[in-house]
């Protein structure tokens, strides 16, 4: 992969630098500041999947847990941008999850005080508005505000697609 591969697309690193996952409380999210090298996430995915023939890995990695899980950008329409691809987890235990639909809803998410893993560990009682990822959610959606249960849904709605290719891939 080309260096210039690796560079996060400019609203999800801003959001990343506004150093949520460390302000965040309870928050278990480490962002990187590029993304995974391709050769590097091609022996992760087909370790993970187990199967030696996996091929390279259909996700661009820009984070994880503390448990080793990786948060991913899907590319599941490589002819799309990948501002337009959904973001998924993937657990160190196989936990499969659709985090946000596209790189918009992501950047909401964020902004309604939301982390990416919280929509896998469930949501806290409470969860507070980030005014400065507000900002770019609105300047890279141009919407003024997206409520988190909408993105949520749109979200769970692409898992059967992702469960689907992690099923046809896994030995």
């Amino acid at each position: 992969m080309r260096d210039e591969d690796r560079v996060l697309p400019g609203p999800l690193a801003a959001a990343h630098a506004e150093d949520f996952s460390t302000d965040h409380d309870g928050y278990d999210f480490e962002p990187y500041d590029e993304f995974m090298w391709s050769v590097e996430a091609s022996e992760w995915w087909r370790s993970w999947t187990g199967n030696p023939s996996a091929g390279p890995a259909p996700f661009r990695v820009f984070g994880q847990d503390g448990t080793g899980g990786l948060a991913a950008i899907w590319i599941r329409e490589p002819e799309h941008p990948i501002e337009t691809q959904p973001l998924v987890f993937l657990g160190s235990e196989g936990e499969l999850h659709v985090i946000a639909a596209d790189l918009g809803d992501y950047l909401w998410l964020l902004a309604g005080g939301v982390g990416p893993l919280e929509t896998v560990e469930g949501i806290g009682p409470t969860t507070v508005a980030e005014p400065e990822l507000t900002t770019i959610a609105q300047q890279f959606t141009g919407e003024q505000n997206r409520p988190v249960a909408s993105v949520i849904v749109a979200a769970e709605a692409l898992l059967p697609a992702l469960t689907s290719l992690i099923d046809t891939t896994v030995r």
